[in-house]
């Protein structure tokens, strides 16, 4: 596997988790990042996920990880930046985290054989903010994710 393939992997994870979120949440790619035998991709939750819903918004993801065997590192159960670590069976590297009100996907992959890595060409599921960064702040409303937010 090399750096593109692995990005490609990375992107098919994150899919999978994105499509286990029910009702659905917008989403928009971060910045892809490499380093010397590794690749790292990222997406932002564009959907505001209230402070009553996040514990919902982290179950959900959990058991989705669970379900696809994901071992759960670790829970990071602190109220403010609340996160979940998680590691696949191919030794990628899986993380939810919140912060500053927003949600944050991470996969992070092994080592694998250097090459050139092009960026995701996964959709986003609503505006791609291509160009933008940083990326706005959270500014979609979900009758369920941001019920009680001011």
């Amino acid at each position: 596997m090399d750096m593109q393939d692995a990005a490609g992997h990375a992107d098919e994870i994150m899919d999978a988790t994105l499509a286990s979120i029910d009702p659905a949440v917008q989403w928009a790619h971060g910045p892809t990042t490499t380093g010397s035998c590794d690749v790292t991709r990222r997406r932002s939750v564009m959907t505001v996920v209230s402070d009553q819903r996040r514990g919902s918004f982290l179950g959900l993801v959990e058991r989705a990880w669970r379900k696809r065997d994901y071992r759960i590192k670790g829970v990071n159960n602190d109220q403010d930046s609340p996160a979940i670590y998680a590691q696949t069976s191919g030794g990628f590297g899986v993380s939810l985290i919140f912060g500053g009100g927003q949600a944050f996907f991470e996969v992070d992959s092994p080592c694998v054989e250097e090459s050139e890595v092009v960026e995701s060409t996964t959709p986003p599921n609503g505006p791609s903010y291509e160009g933008v960064y940083p990326l706005p702040r959270p500014n979609v409303h979900s009758d369920f994710w941001s019920a009680g937010a001011p």
